[in-house]
């Protein structure tokens, strides 16, 4: 016999994920009468008439499933839809801040911008090849975002000079890049 059993780590955003599991027949007749006799203790006394034996796992199954899903879905109802918007100016009593289940990739962004930055670098370097000055210059100035003046005096150069290699060294490694793209 093949049952579906849905784990309550496979429940994502509210959509079910069943894992299917193969018991060999006869071999559920004992956990249908533990399931019943567990839920006959749990019931109230009320409540105790209205339980029934399950007659398949299956259903056994589907009984806990949605008791599972049910217990799920009441705890994250509300986690992304607060009753009243969050308000900055002091007017709402409600203190619901949903910013608290936004994810935070904002370390992972900032890795990926370092590794492309050095990437970028690591190619400018290389194409400039044996005029390593080219290439700091260009990345302090076109990368960096320093600006002519200030570079020139931090080096002790003329802006003039400064200039001219930026537009050789940006000659250089446009015509670079087309050949690599073709």
């Amino acid at each position: 016999m093949k049952i579906r059993v849905l784990y309550e780590d496979n429940i994502k955003n509210g959509h079910k994920n069943y894992t299917t599991i193969e018991i060999p027949d006869g071999d559920y007749s004992v956990m249908l009468d533990i399931d019943y006799e567990q839920r006959l203790a749990e019931a109230k006394p009320e409540k105790k008439a209205e339980v029934k034996r399950c007659e398949t796992l299956q259903e056994m199954f589907e009984l806990m499933n949605s008791k599972e899903y049910n217990h799920w879905r009441r705890y994250h109802r509300h986690l992304g839809n607060p009753k009243t918007p969050y308000r900055k100016d002091d007017q709402a009593e409600d203190e619901t801040d949903v910013m608290d289940t936004f994810a935070d990739n904002s370390q992972e962004i900032e890795r990926s911008n370092q590794y492309e930055y050095e990437d970028v670098c690591k190619w400018i370097s290389k194409v400039l090849g044996k005029k390593e000055d080219w290439a700091d210059m260009f990345i302090a100035v076109r990368i960096d975002g320093m600006s002519i003046r200030e570079y020139a005096s931090s080096i002790g150069a003329d802006e003039n000079n400064i200039t001219q290699k930026l537009k050789r060294a940006t000659k250089k490694l446009e015509q670079e890049y087309k050949n690599r793209q073709i």
